[in-house]
């Protein structure tokens, strides 16, 4: 359906500004971003940098991630003309949207939905505000503020979308009066490979083991010299019983538009010193023009905050409007 008339979809998307983006990102969600833009797909997509608290006391450093996560979008294909780059802060409407959002659901709702759970779990804090347990219906927000009718999201992140879904419902139930004041987003399933940070585990930017869009072709081979692999000298594409070694054989794949299995062909019994080496020379070859465009972008720091600006302008119009429905609908223009 994209394909065919991809002019009938806007696309909320985005990412929390708390490091920088990084393979993992990239592979899982940015690429595919900017082949939808490139379809023709309206794509908004938002810094969430209130989220930033969800799960941590105070935003550090807030202005320089958030640039950062603007110049990675640029560096990547991410066109400001084609796609709207926004920040939670800079849209009083789209937040004022989270009151009557908070209506429309009970606590036990709220309590009940798996990623929250799993976010409070594995939270860095003895005890997680209250935002954690709302930030699913700050998210409904952010994705019917724009009337966004399609939404990229894993698996992990069906529950959220189902929040909206059933938000969207009943508001234009209770107030809607017969009409449809928001749709009801579709998830768009990502098929994203699995990539595994340095040490084996998943990829994060808090764990310290992902290799950024942003780092050097130096410190590429740094990190990927102390990659975690395995005993076995033969190298093989197992990602059930050699996660570590089939993950690097993902990545020099993806990078050089092969098949893992080609990849540990081409290496054979060379060994893990081998592997290393090919992923690092077809990862610093994919990378060396988005770094180049990056550092083209990061000398003019002012053409940064004009595009998010820019952004921030076209997404509050839009979120402006959708509240003066939502006033309109529930009676509330005084």
């Amino acid at each position: 359906m994209i394909l065919k008339d991809p002019g009938q979809f806007r696309i909320l998307t985005g990412d929390r500004p708390t490091g920088r983006l990084h393979l993992g990102h990239y592979f899982g969600t940015l690429h595919n971003r900017v082949r939808l833009q490139d379809l023709g797909v309206e794509m908004f997509v938002i810094i969430p940098d209130y989220q930033v608290l969800t799960d941590r006391d105070v935003a550090d450093n807030l202005t320089w991630h958030v640039e950062e996560l603007v110049l990675d979008y640029l560096a990547i294909g991410v066109d400001p003309a084609r796609s709207t780059v926004f920040t939670h802060s800079a849209l009083p409407s789209l937040n004022q949207l989270m009151l009557p959002f908070l209506s429309l659901v009970s606590v036990a709702e709220l309590n009940r939905n798996p990623t929250v759970k799993d976010e409070i779990a594995h939270s860095r804090q003895s005890a997680v505000s209250g935002l954690m347990l709302t930030y699913p219906v700050h998210q409904a927000a952010d994705i019917l503020s724009c009337k966004a009718n399609l939404v990229p999201v894993g698996q992990d992140q069906l529950p959220h979308l189902e929040l909206t879904r059933t938000i969207a419902r009943r508001f234009n139930d209770r107030y809607g009066n017969g009409t449809a004041v928001f749709p009801q987003p579709e998830a768009l399933l990502s098929s994203a490979p699995l990539l595994l940070g340095t040490d084996g585990t998943k990829m994060s930017k808090s764990r310290g083991n992902a290799i950024a869009l942003a780092a050097t072709a130096d410190e590429t081979a740094r990190l990927l010299k102390g990659a975690k692999t395995d005993a076995e000298r033969h190298i093989t594409y197992d990602p059930v019983n050699r996660p570590e070694v089939s993950s690097l054989l993902l990545l020099a794949a993806l990078c050089q538009g092969r098949t893992p299995q080609e990849v540990a062909s081409d290496i054979g019994a060379a060994g893990a010193a081998a592997l290393k080496k090919t992923v690092t020379e077809a990862v610093n070859e994919y990378l060396a023009p988005i770094r180049a465009r990056r550092a083209e972008y990061a000398d003019d720091r002012a053409h940064l905050r004009r595009t998010l600006r820019e952004g921030n302008e076209r997404a509050r119009a839009v979120a402006d409007a959708t509240l003066a429905e939502v006033r309109a609908a529930m009676n509330s223009h005084y």
